[in-house]
């Protein structure tokens, strides 16, 4: 019998001959629900020692108070535009190492989920908008890092592509959409990579079949999941989702986080023991969690692993992670081969943007870990051009909201540094002594549960010369004054929900500017507050209080007519725009897909000022770039992680290649998005789009994008001959092109494989990606390139049966660079060989 971690499905473990029927209820029960919000109860009687989890899509975090730094890895929406599979399974690696080093037994990553609409808040966070694609990049992470013994929860469990009231809405997604796009990457990592764990998601689904929280959707969990499928891991709901006792406990949830409370624990035994939960499901789910510590060594006298405690240094951490920054970026234009960058023909560059000075390297909320260190652009491109001599000019900004204060400018009434924090309780009687916080501290966690609000006050002593913008940020109910001026109410009582929009971790609140001169001097402001306490629930009781400023208020109109005067007088302008943090996040949706601040115009007069213009876009989700055409070259760099700069520097100067290609599609316009929002309509999400996500949604609606899906140029040239059909096994359909580097560079391509089936009685897609591979070739080499295409590909799923059908008749298989640049292409005609059983794995 194996006793080491593995990671095939229905593996015979140890811990499955426990006889569970000698352990009391309690103790069972007790298991199901976490210790803490990030670690799971003993359970003795099997010799588990507590499970760790933690949060993990770009790096491991740790649990809330681990101190150490994390390697910072790009977006997974960077990770994905690779379409580099050796390149994940090499990250997805990494992060079994970090994880081992962070003492965490389950990272709660990948996000499979698909990016519907380009507004989607954790766009990102997901890999793509295609579901081909997605299950191929996930399953290859998750594969590399169980094969270390770390398990992976793939989610969020299912129809969860929108932040907008995500706790809340139902996704209404037919049958056969929910099968074909949505369940696929789910199924892949499942039946592919043995994923150990799935997270259920926050919103209800309607599958045709069955509308239900995700969380007791006994369809799609029990039947589908854990039956069809074969899922023998623990289903995990996401964080504060369970908000029942017996419809998730024998709809298919294993394990309610946070803990302690929540609905199950003494809830869950009493159901028991009322017959209303069979104990033999509460054995499944005990047996399921025990399987995972056993795949994780977390039973028995299993030795920690030594990991290199600098891992996140480490020569080759740093190699990999430049490597793959460089990989993902995707060059959208370069007339007239403007790039690579000769350094020897570059004297000055002039680095301008907002996103130059203050890069966006990760997004907000799970994606988000504390990187050792930060390579950035400008110090990258020094050190890549040593003789040259670089400016940096911001432009402009591209914020909403002042950053955070400064800790020097603010003193509690005793002059103490910081602020005072006194707590009250619902009579307004202090509960001890008042508190001296850090001025930068704005969440203010661990308050006691018997306290309503707090009070605070601060001195803010403003000396600069110049206009200062002090800024409030709170959440919930509250009263503030600047002086003798109340400058903000509210009355509104916020409960959990908070945490999960943007009003926690964005709040706004009162903004006023006061001016600084030299002769008057320095202006003190005196603020003084009363804030309710949130209850978070699993995520604990806080005082959301953050204090912001702008020492500089910017003169917009100054700082760009600065950066155009040093565009003018450079060789080479690099203008870095792109969003931020207050603009891409879990928690909430985007308003559309506009660069803030003045950034377009900003764009546009650098390069007429100099038309030797590389303009870098840092951002994870798609934008509206109306100059795109109008300059000499275009990166997408996404949101890089630490090595943000040393991989920049490369794709620039060519000494890696930008090899991405867009993993979704780039719209020229808002208003030719086929799924512009995601907006509940009477709490409703439909998918109206049906199987037409994405790229399919673009070819069916007959409309043009400023970059199709795939797209992505290089370095070099490279032409491809006509497709070569070498055989049908009944699993791959075998297809050869050959592919010719015609340029004078070495460089990478890939070759898309995409079919169409005209001639099919079922409603498809005009045509859907089913294969893509990857060729490195040297200037005037050729290779034919082999690309499997799955049984899958040709199947559809029949919602009579309740199965898939293998679509039979012929088939048009085209490859190219892109969606939109493919070949005339070859017929073939599909049938499945006599004899040929159960369809195999997706």
């Amino acid at each position: 019998m194996q006793t080491s971690p593995g990671t095939g499905l229905g593996t015979p473990w140890i811990t499955d001959s426990i006889d569970l029927s000698t352990v009391p209820l309690e103790l069972k029960v007790r298991l199901l629900t976490g210790a803490t919000a990030w670690t799971l109860h003993t359970f003795p009687e099997a010799g588990l020692r507590p499970l760790v989890v933690s949060d993990g899509p770009i790096g491991v975090r740790g649990v809330d108070d681990d101190p150490t730094p994390s390697a910072q890895l790009p977006s997974p929406s960077a990770v994905a535009a690779s379409w580099d599979l050796d390149l994940v399974a090499r990250l997805g690696s990494l992060v079994a190492d970090e994880a081992k080093r962070k003492g965490t037994d389950v990272v709660l990553a990948p996000v499979v989920n698909l990016q519907r609409t380009p507004v989607g808040g954790r766009h990102f966070e997901c890999y793509s908008e295609d579901p081909y694609l997605t299950s191929r990049v996930g399953s290859s992470f998750i594969a590399a890092a169980q094969d270390r013994g770390v398990g992976m929860s793939v989610k969020h469990f299912a129809g969860n592509e929108s932040e907008t009231d995500r706790t809340t809405y139902v996704a209404r997604i037919d049958e056969r959409t929910m099968r074909e796009v949505y369940l696929a990457p789910f199924e892949h990592a499942v039946r592919n990579a043995g994923v150990w764990s799935v997270m259920a998601a926050y919103n209800q689904v309607d599958d045709g079949v069955q509308t239900a929280p995700s969380t007791e959707h006994g369809r799609l969990l029990n039947d589908v999941l854990k039956g069809e499928w074969g899922f023998d891991g623990v289903v995990v709901s996401d964080w504060l989702a369970t908000n029942t006792t017996v419809e998730s406990a024998v709809g298919g949830l294993d394990l309610v986080m946070p803990g302690p409370g929540g609905p199950w624990e003494e809830k869950l035994a009493a159901a028991v023991r009322a017959g209303d939960v069979p104990e033999s499901v509460i054995d499944d789910k005990v047996r399921r969690i025990l399987r995972l510590g056993e795949r994780v060594g977390a039973i028995g006298d299993e030795p920690t692993p030594l990991v290199d405690p600098d891992l996140p240094f480490a020569p080759e951490t740093r190699a990999l992670l430049r490597e793959a920054v460089a990989r993902s970026i995707v060059l959208l234009r370069n007339e007239d081969s403007f790039l690579p960058l000769d350094p020897g023909a570059v004297a000055t560059v002039a680095l301008i943007g907002p996103n130059a000075v203050e890069p966006f390297v990760q997004g907000g909320g799970s994606a988000f870990v504390d990187a050792p260190y930060l390579s950035t652009a400008e110090d990258a491109i020094r050190a890549a051009l040593p003789n040259a001599v670089v400016t940096v000019h911001r432009g402009g900004t591209g914020r909403r909201h002042a950053h955070p204060i400064g800790r020097g400018l603010v003193s509690a009434p005793d002059g103490t540094a910081g602020y005072e924090l006194t707590l009250l309780d619902a009579g307004g009687d202090p509960l001890g002594a008042a508190t001296i916080v850090e001025a930068r501290e704005s969440w203010n966690r661990h308050v006691p549960l018997d306290a309503r609000k707090a009070r605070i006050r601060a001195s803010v002593r403003l000396s600069t010369p110049g206009v200062h913008r002090l800024e409030v940020g709170l959440s919930g109910a509250h009263r503030v004054w600047f002086g003798e001026e109340l400058v903000s109410r509210s009355t509104t009582i916020v409960g959990h929900d908070v945490i999960l929009d943007s009003s926690a971790n964005h709040p706004d609140g009162p903004s006023r500017r006061f001016a600084v001169d030299e002769v008057s001097g320095p202006v003190t402001v005196e603020i003084h507050a009363e804030v309710q306490v949130v209850d978070a629930a699993g995520y604990g009781t806080f005082v959301r209080f953050e204090l912001r400023h702008e020492p500089n208020d910017p003169d917009v109109d100054g700082e760009i007519a600065e950066a155009v005067e040093a565009a003018r007088l450079a060789d080479v302008a690099v203008v870095i725009i792109g969003t931020n943090e207050e603009t891409e996040s879990e928690g909430w949706d985007r308003p559309d897909l506009q660069l803030p601040g003045r950034q377009n115009e900003l764009v546009r007069r650098v390069a007429e000022a100099n038309p030797r213009t590389v303009v870098v876009v840092n951002a994870g989700g798609p934008l509206i770039l109306p100059w795109l055409d109008e300059v000499a070259a275009v990166l997408w760099w996404w949101l890089p992680g630490q090595e943000a700069g040393n991989g920049l520097a490369d794709a620039l100067l060519g000494t890696i290649e930008p090899g991405g290609r867009l993993p979704w599609t780039l719209p020229a316009s808002e208003a030719d998005v086929p799924v512009p929002h995601a907006l509940p309509v009477d709490g409703v999400i439909e998918y109206t789009e049906g199987i037409d996500v994405g790229h399919r949604g673009w070819d069916r609606l007959d409309r043009t994008p400023a970059r199709p899906f795939g797209f992505g140029l290089g370095y070099t040239t490279f032409s491809s001959g006509p497709e070569t059909i070498e055989g049908w096994d009944g699993d791959e359909l075998i297809v050869t092109v050959p592919v010719t580097n015609t340029g004078s560079r070495p460089g990478r391509a890939i070759p898309q494989l995409y079919l169409e089936d005209v001639t099919s009685p079922v409603d498809r897609p005009v045509r859907w990606l089913a294969g893509f591979t990857i060729a490195d070739l040297e200037p005037g080499h050729s290779a034919g390139v082999r690309i499997a295409v799955p049984r899958r590909a040709f199947e559809i799923w029949n919602v009579q049966a309740h199965s898939w059908d293998f679509a039979t008749g012929p088939y048009t298989v085209r490859t190219g660079a892109s969606s939109r640049d493919l070949s005339d292409g070859v017929t073939v005609d599909m049938s499945p060989p006599t004899g040929h059983a159960a369809p195999p794995d997706a």
